[in-house]
């Protein structure tokens, strides 16, 4: 088995994530409205089944990572899932868009099952492709550089969702159509299923397993012994809000301090250009500076760009847009160094407990992004509580400035707040060096 991972690897790596994350786009962007304006279930009871299914979903993946970490195939621990679950994936994903025409107990009934199988069987999906990272070379710089990959093609996938979605629904009918939703599931599905089933089919497995089986309690280990992941978990949770509040809030703020809601695309190209240029320019950073300190000087310099336009004015668009893309420069920077610092975790599991751990690992990473994007809903309407928000209400002095507030100031001091867990992240350049030399001098004995 070669030791290099080849480009075709790097790119079916990639490939993956961008399927995934075009599937997850989708979902996200098209399911509640399909669920509330064309199948005729109401706002709460459509919110309910989200919710609930998305607080399930948050707790199957510690199991999930756990059951990954028990794997032992012939096609390694994390491939078999990517291998087989694609095909699964895609079906719950397009029985969630089928309208059965039927009475309205029974259509809530089959959306709650069909959404929460869907969250599950993502979890399949998800866990394993972003664990595959962490065996798939034994270099480090190497793994950094599949991340990186894995990223670039992820933020690649929304993006493709988030401007073309649409695009897919009026050639199939509009939006008023549910057989637009339909066809277009089946597309985006079939796209989804077989990028994650090519990367399950040309990646290897390169840090082989220890084939000791570990317990449910020696897995747990894995977390709460591990004080360097517990610590950038802490980190992750913060930072994570950054980019969930402006998501969040981004149409109120274009519709309401720049009254043209037009403006969200130009916004949320500003973030793609930020994210993507951030996510490419870490590699060579990291090839400079520590990965703690590429991370707190990021957040330092991310929350500046946020403060900027907040304390001199947001009314100039080109001037708040330029700003926004900075931002999101530096959260895409923390994005690919907290990933590799993840890696890093695993490692450390390693060699200080004796087993790795990568599936619960990269679960408990799955499970506080979604923790996180549910805090920064709540923040959200806490805020438009505060500010006593009411739709189509007319512009204010007190409405512009509070929104601008959670725009710029709230995720200001959340790159700041972020700071202060890494802060005792322990794992140094010089420590990182030493476990890796260690792990190798086992795994040859």
């Amino acid at each position: 088995m070669t030791t290099k991972v080849s480009l075709a690897e790097k790119m079916v790596f990639s490939g993956g994530l961008l399927g995934q994350n075009m599937l997850y786009s989708f979902m996200s962007m098209y399911i509640l409205f399909f669920y509330t304006d064309l199948l005729g279930i109401s706002t709460p009871t459509a919110s309910a089944i989200l919710v609930t299914a998305s607080i399930v979903d948050a707790f199957l993946d510690p199991v999930m990572g756990m059951i990954t970490d028990k794997t032992r195939s012939r096609w390694g621990k994390f491939r078999p899932y990517l291998l087989f679950a694609p095909v699964l994936i895609a079906a719950a994903t397009v029985l969630c868009f089928v309208d059965f025409d039927t009475s309205s107990a029974l259509t809530v009934t089959i959306a709650a099952f069909s959404y929460l199988l869907w969250g599950m069987l993502y979890t399949v999906c998800d866990t394993p492709l972003w664990a595959l990272s962490s065996v798939i070379s034994k270099d480090p710089a190497e793994r950094t550089l599949v991340v990186t990959l894995g990223k670039i093609g992820g933020t690649i996938g929304a993006v493709v969702i988030t401007i073309g979605g649409i695009q897919l629904l009026l050639a199939f009918g509009g939006e008023r159509s549910t057989k637009a939703y339909l066809y277009s599931a089946v597309i985006v599905a079939v796209i989804a299923a077989l990028s994650i089933f090519l990367t399950g089919m040309l990646s290897r497995e390169r840090v082989v397993p220890s084939t000791e089986r570990v317990s449910f309690r020696n897995n747990l280990q894995t977390v709460y012994k591990n004080k360097p992941l517990l610590t950038l978990l802490a980190s992750l949770l913060i930072i994570n809000l950054v980019t969930g509040i402006r998501q969040s809030i981004q149409l109120y703020y274009v519709v309401y301090v720049w009254g043209d809601a037009s403006y969200g695309t130009q916004v949320g190209i500003s973030l793609v250009a930020g994210m993507l240029l951030g996510m490419i320019a870490t590699p060579r950073l990291l090839g400079y500076f520590s990965k703690k300190s590429v991370f707190i000087g990021s957040c330092i310099l991310g929350s500046l760009s946020c403060l900027v336009p907040y304390l001199f004015g947001d009314q100039n668009v080109l001037f708040t847009l330029v700003f926004f893309g900075v931002s999101f420069f530096f959260s895409g920077i923390t994005t690919i160094v907290s990933t590799s610092m993840l890696l890093e975790t695993i490692d450390y599991s390693e060699w200080k407990l004796g087993f790795r751990g990568e599936g619960i690992v990269f679960s408990t990473n799955t499970f506080i992004t979604k923790f996180s994007g549910a805090v920064s809903r709540l923040i959200i309407g806490a805020s438009l509580g505060v500010l006593n928000y009411v739709e189509n209400q007319p512009v204010t002095p007190g409405l512009r400035h509070g929104l601008s507030l959670v725009m710029f100031l709230l995720p200001a001091l959340c790159f700041l707040a972020a700071i202060i867990p890494i802060l005792f992240y322990s794992i140094s350049d010089k420590q990182r060096t030493q476990i890796l030399m260690d792990i190798h001098s086992l795994t040859k004995e």
